[in-house]
């Protein structure tokens, strides 16, 4: 059957045939292509034989990707069953890998459906570097990083609207200290939201800083909560890797025996 070869192909990836995998190599390898060409394409000196090469690059690039777009929508009833065809396309197109998938050939054709200036042209192209993304789909580890970051979403979630709610305090109290004595370093909440920022992530830019006493304090009382706090979201994830590498070795440490109907341990 043609549509299953068609997945086979598209979706199976490492776990297919050699093609499969020459399938995933070459598209991951245009994808860093198209990287390298969109910052060159920054370059104000770039010669203008390179310039029309980079853009017979994207033309290639963009058509590879667009088939690319349109056979995941041809077997989008395997891959994101509904009740009909057209649901199943629309279930794949709004998905996450839908969307990046979207985004990577979009950037080309705006400008030939609806007419825009320059500044949102450029910012148009600019989102071609969301191609970066797709790569996702081809490795393994950065499968493994989104798997553990939606089994942690509630935990990580948690740790960050605390985190939002202790910069929203900080920025206020710090507002209320020092906006008397520095009205043109603290001049509005949103500015001392910023301090908090800076103060918490620990990056101290210099541009805004506390001169009273009360202020130095609670500052280094900031400073030293925002240590703990930025390192939350760090140790949830690292936990959901540690579980998750543990339980791929005790998968493979034991296998189903047809004979008897159990797992058997190796």
């Amino acid at each position: 059957m043609i549509k299953q070869k068609i997945y086979n192909l598209v979706e199976k990836g490492s776990h297919g045939s050699k093609i499969n995998l020459l399938f995933d190599y070459f598209i991951i390898v245009l994808i860093i292509l198209n990287v390298v060409a969109i910052a060159l394409d920054t370059l104000t000196g770039l010669s203008e034989p390179l310039r029309i090469m980079l853009r017979k690059f994207e033309l290639v690039s963009i058509g590879i990707f667009t088939i690319e777009f349109i056979l995941r929508i041809y077997v989008s009833d395997i891959t994101h069953p509904a009740k009909t065809k057209m649901a199943s396309a629309a279930k794949f197109i709004f998905s996450p890998f839908g969307i990046i998938d979207l985004l990577a050939i979009l950037p080309f054709y705006i400008p030939y459906i609806i007419k825009v200036d320059l500044r949102f042209l450029r910012l148009i192209r600019l989102i071609r570097f969301f191609r970066v993304l797709k790569i996702s789909r081809y490795n393994s580890t950065l499968k493994l990083i989104r798997e553990v970051l939606k089994e942690k979403r509630a935990e990580l979630g948690m740790t960050f609207f605390v985190a939002g709610l202790f910069l929203l305090v900080s920025g206020f109290v710090m507002f209320s200290v020092e906006n008397p004595v520095q009205p043109d370093k603290f001049p509005n909440i949103f500015a001392s939201i910023w301090w908090a920022v800076a103060t918490m992530t620990t990056s101290g830019y210099g541009d805004i800083y506390p001169i009273t006493t009360l202020g130095k304090i609670i500052s280094g009382i900031v400073a030293f909560l925002g240590i703990g706090l930025i390192a939350l979201p760090t140790g949830i994830i690292s936990a959901g890797f540690i579980e998750k590498i543990n339980k791929s070795k005790d998968e493979k440490k034991s296998y189903f025996c047809p004979h008897c109907g159990k797992e058997v341990d190796l």
